[in-house]
């Protein structure tokens, strides 16, 4: 069977063929970068309009690198969950009609549970049942996943998720956009022990919750002081970003690395999955290997080009075709994804930092 797989959740328009091998026949993506770099963040707005006009070309250049054409695709799968809502339409739009035009299937993914299924289609073994940790621009969580379609919610971010802190922190070092690989790149000149920065419950064993926002703040006033204005970064030395990129990047990575740890222990599993954009970050991918080879914990982290937003991840879809959940053309997009309930609706709010304002403001996000 080949599935045609749409990802349009954030700012990459993306599509890929992929057979019920898990073999990937053809996936391009067409990233925004450009078009928000000069807001320092996703406005949610420009993104959707991009979206509507890249999607088909997307498409036909996917299906092209496939060798495959639309007579041949025996299913179509979008992400409708979590996301930008605006973006989330276009996705799921493009790919209603598909379902419609060709009398095929349509399977919802879940963006975030695709991010761990990137490990299964990466490693092409077994990887449940495991801890799955997803860090990326809108979300920081842990799961305990019993099978490719059991996620049970396990604790997450209470403000800011890893990777917008990454680029709330990019922008106030004066180091561009994306946040993530600028941060990193910083880094590698840095002491990553110059300045003592929060971890917050990096100790509490039995809290699988993070919080970012505080280490952002922290960082804040390390540059400026409390109450100081901004503009400040032409006032740092080259030295003084280093050191500061890279105390900032050494505190995210310990609460990522903590909770991670924790998680194991409290679920008593060996395994644990890694995705999401901040997963490319190569200080977390050398601490991770650390704790696999400390603590004998099977790691499985996803290759850096299906870390980033993509659509060969969504194909746990085939998972879902397997078990017989085909949706109907009544389904509805899920901007938000809640605590406790993965996949539940928040109409309304943001899905990437859970605002109201959905079309006014930018939502900061890594590619790294």
């Amino acid at each position: 069977m080949n599935l045609l797989i749409l990802e349009t959740t954030c700012d990459e328009t993306a599509a890929a063929v992929v057979n019920d091998r898990l073999e990937v026949l053809g996936s391009t993506v067409a990233s925004q970068d450009a078009l928000h770099e000069r807001f320092r963040g996703v406005v949610p707005e420009i993104a959707s309009r991009a979206h509507v006009e890249r999607i088909v070309p997307i498409i036909d250049t996917a299906l092209r690198q496939a060798c495959v054409t639309l007579a041949e695709l025996d299913a179509i799968a979008v992400a409708n969950t979590p996301g930008l809502a605006g973006s989330l339409l276009v996705g799921l739009a493009a790919a209603k009609s598909l379902a419609v035009a060709l009398n095929l299937p349509l399977l919802a993914v879940n963006h975030v549970h695709a991010h761990l299924f990137a490990c299964r289609i990466a490693y092409g073994q077994t990887v449940f049942p495991s801890v799955g940790l997803v860090v990326s621009g809108g979300h920081t969580s842990l799961f305990r996943c019993e099978g490719p379609l059991e996620f049970q919610w396990l604790g997450g971010t209470i403000d800011d998720a890893a990777g917008e802190a990454f680029d709330k922190v990019a922008s106030l070092l004066g180091l561009g956009y994306p946040g993530g690989p600028a941060i990193e790149r910083a880094s590698e000149r840095g002491n990553s022990r110059a300045f003592g920065f929060p971890r917050s419950f990096v100790n509490d064993a039995t809290r699988l919750d993070f919080s970012f926002s505080g280490l952002k703040t922290a960082v804040r006033y390390q540059i400026a002081g409390p109450g100081k204005a901004g503009g400040i970064a032409p006032q740092l030395l080259e030295k003084e970003i280093a050191d500061l990129a890279a105390s900032f990047q050494e505190a995210v990575v310990d609460v990522l690395v903590a909770k991670a740890r924790h998680a194991l222990a409290l679920t008593g599993l060996h395994t644990l999955l890694v995705g999401g954009g901040v997963a490319a970050n190569t200080r977390l991918r050398e601490r991770l290997d650390e704790l696999a080879g400390n603590e004998g914990v099977r790691t499985f982290i996803a290759p850096r080009e299906l870390c980033t937003d993509n659509a060969v991840m969504g194909a746990i879809a085939i998972e879902r075709l397997k078990a017989g959940l085909v949706e109907s053309l009544d389904l509805d997009i899920k901007p938000g994804l809640m605590r406790g309930n993965p996949g539940a609706s928040v109409l309304g709010k943001c899905g990437e930092c859970g605002r109201e304002d959905l079309n006014l403001h930018p939502v900061t996000r890594t590619s790294s």
